[in-house]
């Protein structure tokens, strides 16, 4: 049963925290000291939900194999946090944007100003997933720090009625939108330095854990060769850069020799990678590239795996 707005007060993170009393009596580096001292919280809280977060990471890589998408739903900071994690996989593992893709309460004008209004509809959300037409071969995850935000749950539902995977990621446990989620990431950092601001703690929370799930599924499927950025797009000077680094480091050769081999390889360090590490040329290394789904390591080995 969804909670009424009186029931706010039995979240955690909306309760007073006693670290914080007096707050606004503080000097500048004391409260620097008490939000730095509060936050050393995060990764713990994040620690203790890594079994759900490798299930969603697993759900998610076969969703975009499978040529499914990864579909974030929020509203307020974590909609911004959702938004952020997908505005970002394009430039740092080359997906076409259509894979990951986010949802906010407000639409995209709610990212620069609130429109939190919005987010008390079940229906809106239900109506805004649906212009997605989630399938079974999706995975929609629901961001919302307190669990009960009536947008975020109405998406998620109406996503899993139409067969696609559900996960719900929050701060708080027992949530009712873990109820409509098939796996729930709850990491629970306790009341904010000013309550209910779920803007730090529980905002910081959130984006280590999407973090972690795309880039866990991005290498999963291959995007990422040992720890580096294989799969840069090469958009800018910056990038372009990173890429020719890549390769040189990847393949043990000179500056001269990786530009050279990413231009013949159409300036794809994927592509140049396979040319060079199986001995290969760019007709083949597509070839490798295209059986493989795109995972740069077993393109190399010219075989496939099984997620």
């Amino acid at each position: 049963m969804q909670r009424t707005p009186a029931d706010l007060q039995s979240l955690t993170t909306e309760k007073p925290n006693d670290a914080s009393t007096g707050l606004d009596t503080k000097s500048a580096i004391e409260i620097a000291r008490i939000i730095n001292h509060d936050d050393t919280r995060v990764a713990a809280a994040v620690k203790k939900a890594l079994p759900e977060i490798a299930i969603v990471i697993d759900i998610v890589a076969r969703s975009l194999r499978d040529g499914g998408r990864l579909i974030y739903v929020g509203a307020g900071s974590s909609g911004r946090i959702a938004a952020l994690d997908a505005s970002e996989c394009p430039p740092t593992f080359s997906t076409a944007p259509s894979q990951v893709q986010y949802i906010m309460a407000g639409g995209p004008k709610a990212l620069a100003s609130a429109s939190d209004v919005n987010e008390d509809s079940p229906e809106l959300g239900q109506r805004d997933i649906a212009r997605r037409r989630p399938t079974r071969k999706d995975i929609v995850i629901g961001v919302s720090a307190s669990g009960r935000t009536p947008y975020v749950i109405g998406a998620t539902e109406y996503a899993r009625s139409r067969g696609a995977k559900t996960a719900a990621v929050t701060c708080n446990p027992d949530s009712d939108l873990s109820q409509v989620a098939d796996v729930t990431i709850c990491a629970e950092v306790g009341p904010e330095i000013v309550s209910g601001s779920t803007r730090m703690k529980a905002s910081s929370a959130q984006k280590m854990i999407l973090n972690m799930i795309t880039t866990g599924a991005m290498t999963r499927l291959g995007y990422v060769y040992d720890n580096l950025m294989v799969n840069v797009h090469m958009k800018n000077a910056k990038l372009v850069e990173r890429g020719i680094r890549v390769l040189m480091k990847l393949c043990d050769i000179d500056r001269e020799t990786a530009i050279r081999t990413i231009k013949s390889a159409g300036k794809s360090i994927p592509i140049a990678v396979v040319m060079l590490k199986a001995n290969v040329d760019k007709m083949e290394a597509v070839r490798r590239l295209q059986k493989s789904d795109g995972n740069v390591r077993l393109a190399i080995d010219d075989s496939r795996l099984e997620l």
